[in-house]
């Protein structure tokens, strides 16, 4: 019998590509990392162990693929949809500091960022609420980007 994995819809999965790339903005993302995300998001979309196997292998091959932000931010549709990834990419590069001495956003991240917040074109007020979200969150102790990414993915793209 052919276990055919849920549907990911293109989505969630440009979604996930939008936070890849900001995870990857200072080259520190390790493989151990991703191979966690991966696991991590085949466990929302897929409830049996047979459909997740599948689902990392759809996964990983996706997360390799080089696409332009600025292609996967024009995929992005409604302002909600724009908001979340705003919300989980500053969630990303704010969860990323290794050393107490580190900025919370170092250089690249923080160019990365300013990239994605020039194609987004939200309005003020709207960066400032998801920034000031996704900042309360971080500080309710979820540094772990793994929970706070599978959270986000499961309250807001579950189609």
């Amino acid at each position: 019998m052919n276990i055919q994995p849920p549907p990911i819809s293109p989505r969630q999965m440009n979604l996930m590509r939008v936070v890849l790339y900001m995870a990857w903005a200072d080259d520190s993302l390790e493989q151990k990392e991703v191979d966690t995300m991966i696991e991590r998001f085949s466990q929302l979309f897929a409830a049996e162990p047979k459909q997740q196997k599948h689902l990392q292998e759809q996964l990983q091959e996706y997360f390799v693929q080089k696409v332009p932000l600025e292609e996967a931010v024009a995929k992005l549709t409604t302002e909600a949809e724009k908001e979340v990834a705003l919300r989980l990419s500053y969630e990303v590069i704010k969860s990323s500091t290794r050393t107490p001495e580190e900025n919370a956003i170092n250089r690249a991240e923080g160019e990365a960022y300013q990239k994605l917040l020039s194609l987004l074109a939200l309005p003020e007020a709207t960066v400032e609420r998801a920034e000031k979200e996704a900042t309360e969150s971080f500080n309710k102790g979820g540094k772990n980007v793994i929970d706070m990414l599978a959270f986000q993915l499961r309250e807001h793209l579950n189609t």
